[in-house]
C-alpha cells in the first residue's frame, strides 16, 4: 500500500495532507525519513509521525456533527482555541472532511477514512454543498444569473453559487445556496461582492447526506443507508477515475 493512503486510512487526514506530512520530513519507515508518498508499505514496516507509531485502523467510521458558531475546524489548536473535536466524545482518531469556517454552523463530517474524505473535497468531483443564508435584501433576477455564472471574489478566485430559493421573513430574507467548490469562505465573500449582510450561515446539506433535525452542538453516527450513499460515491468515482 502506498504509504500516502497508509496514512490516510490510519486516520491523519486525507491523502493530500498526508503527502504534505511526507514531504514535510516528519515521516519514518522502519527508522529512516520517508520522503517519497508512492513508497510501498508492507507487513512488518514500522511507520512513524514525529514519534507516534501510525498504525492502519480497518474501523470505517463517519460520524456528523451540527457545529455550532465559534469553533475552528481542525483536530488540534496550537493557539488552544476550541475545536470541533471538543464536541466529539469518542477515542477514535477522526479528522473533519472539508472545513466550516468558526462562524459558519451546521453539518460536518468526521472520518478516518481518508479515500472517501478526499473524493466528498475534491473540486474535479463536483460534490454538491447546500447552505442555509440569512441576508438583509432578496435577491433581484440578474443578480441571480450573475452568481449562477461567476463572480469575482478576490485573492484571483472566482466563485459560484445557485440560488435554490429565497423568502421573506419578519424583515430578512432566507435563503438557500447551492454550490460545487467549497473555496474558502467562498459564500461570505460572494455575499460581500454582492453588498449582502450575513446575519446567519448554516450548512444543511453535504453531498447525500442532509442535517436534518440534529440539534446544534450535537453529534451521531451515520447510519447505514447514509453509509451506503457515501459508498455509491466512492464507487462512482473509482468508475469515472
Amino acid at each position: 500500500m502506498r504509504l500516502n493512503k497508509f496514512i490516510s486510512k490510519s486516520g491523519f487526514g486525507s491523502r493530500r495532507e498526508a503527502d504534505k506530512l511526507i514531504k514535510g520530513a516528519t515521516v519514518t519507515v522502519n527508522g529512516n525519513v520517508e520522503l517519497n508518498p508512492a513508497y510501498n508499505v508492507i507487513d512488518g514496516d514500522k511507520v512513524y509521525l514525529d514519534e507516534q507509531q501510525i498504525i492502519l485502523q480497518e474501523k470505517k467510521r463517519f460520524i456528523i456533527l451540527n457545529k455550532p458558531s465559534g469553533y475552528i475546524t481542525t483536530v488540534k489548536d496550537p493557539f488552544k482555541r476550541k475545536t470541533v473535536m471538543d464536541l466529539v466524545n469518542t477515542d477514535e482518531r477522526l479528522f473533519p472532511v472539508g472545513r466550516l469556517d468558526k462562524d459558519t454552523t451546521g453539518l460536518l463530517l468526521l472520518t478516518n477514512v481518508g479515500d472517501t474524505a478526499n473524493i466528498l473535497t475534491h473540486p474535479r468531483n463536483k460534490i454538491e454543498r447546500i447552505y442555509k443564508v440569512e441576508i438583509d435584501k432578496i435577491f433581484k433576477d440578474y443578480e441571480i444569473k450573475r452568481m449562477a455564472s461567476k463572480i469575482y471574489i478576490g485573492q484571483k478566485e472566482w466563485g459560484k453559487v445557485e440560488v435554490l430559493s429565497q423568502k421573506r421573513d419578519r424583515g430578512r430574507v432566507i435563503v438557500d445556496l447551492r454550490l460545487f467548490q467549497g473555496k474558502k469562505r467562498e459564500i461570505r465573500r460572494i455575499m460581500y461582492r454582492m453588498k449582502r449582510k450575513i446575519f446567519d450561515l448554516r450548512r444543511i446539506k453535504f453531498g447525500p447526506i442532509e442535517l436534518g433535525d440534529l440539534p446544534i452542538g450535537k453529534w451521531r453516527n451515520l447510519s447505514s443507508v447514509e453509509n451506503k450513499r457515501l459508498d455509491s460515491i466512492k464507487l462512482l468515482n473509482s468508475k469515472r477515475a
